[in-house]
């Protein structure tokens, strides 16, 4: 497995979301087991099957978790270069098409959400990004086009 790349907050995160996988859902799923095997016939009983199933799913997201926790780098802002856009930056952009700016983070395919304005590295856009300065002019290529961004600020 190849190392996965986190920042403090997206370690801390996974973490919590192990523990919590591994002790209260454990719990609740095992109840829940408990609960309709008392219902009768587990050959026929839906609510098994379905509590099971579920069962199942919890284990693969801990199995997951461990995984990408036992190969995780935490990336440290101190040893990153601070005037290039790198994983862990938030880069403020402004669209050349439409004048419009925004803001992303750049983090790991792990850590992306992009309601909160974390695009993964790995994304076009953030594969376009990395490297680049401030001051830049970027095109990126996406599926629908060319997309031309300057690099107004770069901030860890």
């Amino acid at each position: 497995m190849k190392t996965v790349y986190l920042t403090r907050e997206g370690y801390e995160k996974l973490r919590d979301e192990l523990e919590y996988l591994q002790t209260v859902k454990r719990r609740e799923l095992s109840r829940a087991i408990g609960t309709a095997r008392d219902h009768g016939d587990i050959s026929e009983n839906a609510e098994y099957d379905a509590a099971k199933e579920e069962q199942g799913l919890n284990e693969l997201r801990i199995a997951k978790l461990e995984g990408n926790l036992t190969h995780v780098r935490i990336i440290d802002d101190e040893d990153l270069a601070s005037d290039e856009v790198l994983i862990g930056a938030t880069v403020k952009l402004k669209n050349l098409d439409s004048g419009d700016e925004l803001e992303y983070t750049l983090v790991s395919e792990i850590e992306a959400d992009y309601d909160q304005g974390k695009i993964s590295v790995t994304s076009p856009v953030g594969k376009g990004l990395i490297g680049h300065k401030e001051k830049e002019v970027v095109e990126i290529e996406v599926p629908v086009g060319i997309l031309k961004y300057k690099i107004l600020k770069i901030s860890r």
